[in-house]
């Protein structure tokens, strides 16, 4: 029996069961403070990494400066963009680009009146058409000579030219080409709209064709295709909505300039109100593609501040937004002559364009 116990103790006189017990337990605490101590090592690594890459992220790519910038949106403060008796002016333009005929033309161009202390947007579209003595052209060609003057001073010119029409400062410009504009809304997955009349436009040019001989054909058919608009309601891609809006050779009333710029309206408002939709603002997939496609095709004299401060007061200005035309209540066709180089343009009915300076006050005011 007191073998039998003398077998089951040490020579300190603790069991044997217990000391392997204690032998186990030290092991095991030791593995255990080997994989804390790893794992502390690993989270501190870790947070020197993300140190790190925060510290280059700064450092590279200026993120103070869209902190900053995001902080614009969200204040919008008025002292860091221009303005006059609390509004913004902004010319938006439309050009053809380098694959098209006229790539510095700007045929759309749309005078933009931005409260900044109430929600509410004016649009005002500017013929092309209208006769500039100044420049002895056609305005959608201001853009152009004032690039021919100097680099740079297209926006200029175009903005100084608008001013003297619509009796209002313009403080920024911003020129999108048709192939932006095209790929803006494929990102927007398409625009609905409703088309009023049908028309029927057989001279609508081919890019890169402009100068095919068609085989002999005099009347170079080649460079041309056929489009067709029934009336109602449809829905467009980036390219048939650009023919929609470019069209100007069709039969009848659709086939003046002053139709056009309607259609001009009519399309842009519908890209605005696809912008605003939760399919888009809740999509950054969306938003990314609209952006992207901005920065690659997109010319502006507005700072990265004065972007954010302007598309703030858009979104916030999104259901208040009045669309016009300058249209043949003020305008006039004059007979073509030497006098405007033998061109179809517009000039002012009252021989001035004081009447038409008082109607954009009145928008703008009001």
């Amino acid at each position: 029996m007191n073998e039998l116990q003398g077998n089951s103790t040490t020579e300190g006189g603790l069991p044997k069961r217990k000391m392997l017990f204690l032998r186990l337990k030290r092991k095991f605490l030791s593995h255990v403070w080997l994989a804390r101590l790893e794992i502390l090592f690993g989270i501190l690594v870790g947070f020197t990494l993300i140190f790190v890459l925060l510290s280059t992220l700064v450092t590279k790519t200026h993120l103070l400066d869209y902190a900053k910038i995001a902080g614009d949106f969200i204040f919008t403060p008025v002292s860091k963009i221009k303005s006059s008796d609390r509004r913004v002016n902004l010319l938006i333009m439309g050009k053809a680009g380098a694959e098209h005929a006229g790539a510095d033309l700007t045929d759309t161009m749309i005078f933009t009146s931005i409260s900044l202390v109430n929600p509410k947007i004016v649009l005002i579209s500017i013929p092309r058409d209208i006769w500039i003595s100044a420049i002895r052209a056609k305005i959608n060609s201001a853009y152009y000579w004032g690039n021919q003057k100097e680099p740079g001073g297209g926006l200029t010119l175009a903005k100084s030219t608008v001013e003297e029409i619509v009796g209002q400062p313009v403080h920024y410009g911003l020129v999108l080409d048709f192939n932006g504009f095209m790929q803006i809304i494929d990102v927007l997955g398409g625009i609905n709209l409703t088309v009023e009349r049908a028309f029927v436009d057989e001279k609508y040019p081919i890019a890169g064709r402009e100068n095919d001989l068609c085989g002999g054909d005099t009347e170079f058919k080649c460079r041309y295709e056929i489009l067709k608009f029934e009336a109602g309601g449809q829905k467009m891609d980036g390219e048939t909505a650009l023919k929609f809006v470019r069209s100007r050779n069709a039969q009848g009333d659709e086939g003046t300039d002053l139709a056009r710029e309607a259609r001009q309206t009519k399309v842009i408002t519908a890209i605005r109100e696809k912008v605003f939709t939760a399919e888009v603002l809740l999509s950054p997939p969306k938003l990314f593609g609209i952006w992207r496609v901005l920065k690659d095709s997109m010319v502006t004299d507005l700072g990265p501040s004065e972007a954010a401060i302007v598309i703030r007061r858009l979104i916030g200005a999104r259901n208040n937004i009045g669309s016009n035309v300058l249209s043949e209540e003020f305008l006039e066709n004059p007979p073509i002559s030497g006098r405007y180089d033998n061109q179809y343009v517009f000039i002012p009915k009252a021989g001035n364009w004081k009447e038409v300076q008082a109607w954009v006050a009145s928008l703008v005011k009001n």
